[in-house]
């Protein structure tokens, strides 16, 4: 009996997310095909310039975008923000800190402190 072991593929939806890119930016290529596991592994390991490119200037999913302002998915769709952001657009918003912004990361520092809060209680509890 032979053991096979057939190569483990995703979509590139599933791939972008990984690589955490906006997946409409990338090249044909990559949207158009399937991505195996180790292509994955290399793309993370050594980014070809376009990924490069991604990953600093942008455009960038709401993921990305959410953690760079420090804010939650929710917050952005709170704060009218539904679109990919480029690294400049999300600096621009930093900078001009609209009321919506300011008050989401007062929302997701206090549901970070309640989170802490919990930990604690919970690993004081098993201790």
């Amino acid at each position: 009996m032979t053991s096979h072991q057939s190569t483990q593929t995703m979509k590139p939806a599933t791939a972008a997310k990984k690589l955490g890119v906006y997946l409409e930016a990338t090249p044909a290529d990559f949207r158009e095909g399937v991505v195996s596991r180790a292509e994955l592994n290399e793309l993370q390991t050594n980014p070809p310039q376009w990924l490069q490119d991604l990953r600093s200037n942008g455009p960038h999913p709401r993921p990305v975008v959410a953690a760079k302002l420090g804010v939650s998915i929710a917050g952005l769709a709170r704060g009218g923000v539904t679109e990919p952001l480029t690294t400049e657009q999300i600096e621009t918003l930093k900078q001009d800190s609209p009321e919506w912004l300011v008050r989401e990361r007062a929302t997701q520092a206090e549901v970070r402190k309640e989170a802490a809060r919990i930990k604690k209680k919970n690993a004081e509890r098993d201790a």
